[in-house]
């Protein structure tokens, strides 16, 4: 059942349920924490509608700039930005930020421990028919690699915002990549549910769990949704919800896992280096469980539609619940 304590919305499991890019969150508390704090300043790699820097640069024309298709000069700027006490957000497709400005992202931002916000949006294959060359599904792996960084991949809209509002206070001190998906997401939580930078929620208990589903970003509805039908199976579990990929929530992760025996990782990214690695390292050194990972196997995305390609590369509900059934038998 949900766990009431997270005040998640009620409509989850509706057919109707809204759906807003996860990308929208972003923007509007970009927006909603520069209101409140001067020193936040925005710059763009020319995609501010695509971002939804939009707003930001429409209400703050003098904190906005416009760096044009040039996105290592991008996490540069950003970084003499942060030294000389502005708090930067740097916005562009996952793919090329941080995925083309990855050597600057490093040196000039994370090596100085310098607080830059760099959102990566339309991550995952869910961009549908841009394609493989803009369908960033290798973005987790190389951000949390990276010493200081703080990476965050939240699960719908309004944990978008609250956790762009959370990164942008004076209590995160790091560089943070803050991993959006472009397509309409269902709404998950409400302005009630709680969000802590570093914290792990459980979304979705049963009485006696059998395996402890733990899934990221816009495939989080996703895994709520096969609990719920294993639940009339008869097989209990555990969803969580891994908003913060990294510092990861180990007292959590540890948690679950002795409890439910088993754990399946939900991510739209590659399973090799992505937040399923992160898990699997983790347990490897605290309590050791049988795993099973849904998400990319180590293929390049193609054009189709969202659905199509989440079909194709086995992350829709029938694949999640398929690897429960693998990692259940196995206990």
């Amino acid at each position: 059942m949900l766990n009431q304590n997270q005040k998640l919305n009620s409509k989850i499991f509706d057919k109707d349920v809204e759906q807003v890019p996860i990308r929208n969150g972003f923007g509007e508390g970009l927006v909603e924490a520069a209101e409140k704090d001067e020193r936040i300043v925005a710059l763009c790699a020319d995609l501010t509608e695509s971002t939804k820097m939009l707003d930001f640069k429409n209400k703050f024309p003098n904190r906005f700039v416009e760096i044009g298709v040039a996105e290592q000069n991008l996490a540069s700027v950003a970084s003499g930005m942060a030294a000389m006490g502005k708090i930067p957000a740097i916005s562009s497709y996952a793919m090329f930020s941080p995925g083309r400005n990855w050597e600057q992202i490093r040196t000039t931002i994370c090596y100085n421990n310098r607080k830059v916000i760099i959102a990566g949006s339309h991550a995952g294959v869910s961009v549908g028919p841009d394609g493989g060359t803009h369908q960033a599904v290798e973005d987790i792996a190389i951000t949390r690699v990276i010493p200081n960084m703080t990476v965050i991949s939240p699960c719908d809209a309004i944990e978008a915002k609250k956790a762009t509002m959370a990164i942008l206070k004076d209590d995160v001190k790091t560089p943070v990549y803050l991993r959006l998906a472009r397509e309409k997401t269902p709404i998950i939580t409400t302005s009630d549910t709680p969000f802590i930078v570093g914290k792990a929620q459980i979304f979705f208990e049963s009485m006696k769990p059998q395996v402890a589903i733990i899934a990221t970003g816009a495939l989080v509805h996703k895994a709520l949704v096969v609990s719920a039908e294993l639940e009339k199976k008869n097989i209990g579990s555990i969803v969580v919800n891994l908003s913060t990929i990294k510092p990861l929530d180990v007292q959590t992760i540890v948690e679950v896992a002795q409890r439910a025996g088993a754990v399946v990782t939900v991510e739209e990214h590659q399973i090799a280096g992505g937040m399923g690695s992160a898990i699997a390292e983790c347990l490897a050194q605290n309590y050791v469980v049988p795993m099973e990972f849904v998400g990319v196997k180590n293929l390049f995305g193609q054009s189709g539609t969202p659905e199509q390609l989440l079909e194709h590369y086995e992350m829709t509900e029938k694949f999640i619940e398929k690897a429960v059934m693998k990692v259940v038998s196995r206990k």
